[in-house]
């Protein structure tokens, strides 16, 4: 997974997304879950010091720049259990 950016709004909600040195808009309203993390495929067990053992996702529908004529582009985000940061799970460009 690609890591990126994310500007947040106060209330934690993704404002833009920063890839590639482009930012990308949000362009409606984003939408949130958690899912389990599966350590063990990649661990004999738990991290020492993850204590969460769910992760925070986002999907989001983003636009180029400010143009609001751009096509739409749906990204799920996915929130870094290491360090805090952000990956790029999937971009999927929306067809006209």
């Amino acid at each position: 997974m690609e890591h990126i950016m994310l500007r947040l709004a106060p209330d934690g909600t993704p404002q833009a997304v920063i890839r590639g040195g482009r930012e990308w808009n949000i362009g409606a309203e984003p939408v949130r879950w958690f899912e389990r993390v599966s350590w063990w495929e990649d661990e004999r067990r738990m991290p020492k010091g993850l204590g969460r053992v769910d992760v925070e996702v986002w999907q989001v529908q983003v636009r180029l720049g400010r143009n609001s004529r751009s096509a739409l582009t749906t990204m799920e985000l996915v929130r870094d259990g290491q360090g805090g940061g952000w990956k790029l799970r999937e971009a999927i460009a929306d067809a006209a």
